[in-house]
């Protein structure tokens, strides 16, 4: 027996709110979502950000035969949220604080959707709300409590490399010194700029590929030792370059070692997604198994 889905008349979906709601964020948030754009165009960490709203809105088309099965049910807790976001904008505007102007757009857009469409249609659609906030940079104290430590992380793991290839090497806090040359780990080689990419990829490639949420949360987890493994290692290259050519660790040869050891961490990230996945689909089937002896 089968029962039939009703999916609500195109005229129970409150589109001319939606639309005055929505010239409202345009008109508030305008100035907003420009500089924050440009600041994508400025910040090298930041390259992923040009995909999260294309990718959070492609979840979200995704689910829309669920989301027109759902009667909306407004909720005016939502207001209560688009009310904060306003007031957010306000005190960021007039105190010029960037993070939070940034991130008033999105808690005024989850008020919009919680107010509009209820709390049933919020939970569909939390995930890409979510992964909005990926599309904004982080404030420049927690960006520098996250890189110093990292910078020293990859110091201490291509020291360590270099060690057990016979290159001779002195560590100072972030800074190598080799034979003859000195390699200092700045801030842009810390690996702050892979995490947060390779941070966004797990959560979508774990939406996509991956039902189970103890593993969802297992990749989350594991972008952070596998950026430190990938960034430690091309510090650990660049290292090996020098003792070639010291010119090779800068300019393009530098560049291009840092997307070839990102695109290793994805491919690092996959093998340990599919190894997880058939271990645990061994285990539960011989779980099964001694079940059906038992």
């Amino acid at each position: 027996m089968t029962t039939a889905v009703t999916i609500p008349a195109r005229s129970e979906i409150p589109w001319t709110r939606i639309a005055w709601f929505g010239l409202l964020l345009i008109a508030c948030f305008a100035p907003v979502f420009k500089a924050l754009v440009a600041a994508w165009w400025n910040d090298a960490d930041m390259g992923h950000a040009y995909f999260v709203p294309l990718v959070s809105g492609y979840i979200a088309w995704q689910k829309r035969g669920e989301l027109l099965a759902i009667a909306p049910e407004p909720n005016w807790w939502g207001l209560v949220l688009v009310l904060v976001g306003g007031c957010q904008l306000i005190a960021a505007t007039l105190g010029v604080e960037l993070f939070l102007a940034r991130t008033a757009l999105i808690v005024m857009l989850i008020g919009m959707v919680w107010m509009l469409g209820g709390t049933a249609i919020l939970k569909k659609l939390a995930f890409p709300l979510l992964l909005l906030f990926f599309m904004v940079p982080i404030p420049t104290i927690v960006y520098t409590r996250i890189t110093f430590p990292l910078q020293i992380k990859a110091s201490q793991f291509a020291e360590w490399a270099l060690t057990v290839i016979d290159i001779p090497v002195v560590r100072e806090g972030n800074i190598l010194e080799l034979p003859n040359h000195r390699l200092s780990v700045v801030e842009a080689c810390s690996g702050i700029r892979s995490l947060l990419t390779l941070t966004f990829l797990s959560l979508v490639y774990g939406h996509f590929f991956e039902r189970r949420k103890w593993l969802r949360l297992l990749l989350f987890a594991a972008t952070i030792p596998i950026a430190i493994l990938a960034n430690g290692s091309r510090v650990a290259i660049t290292g090996i370059l020098t003792q070639i050519k010291p010119e090779l660790a800068e300019g393009f040869f530098h560049e291009s070692t840092g997307m070839v050891t990102f695109f290793a961490a994805v491919v690092i990230l996959f093998i340990f997604h599919q190894t997880v996945a058939r271990a645990a689909h061994y285990l539960e089937a011989r779980r099964r198994s001694h079940a059906l002896s038992g």
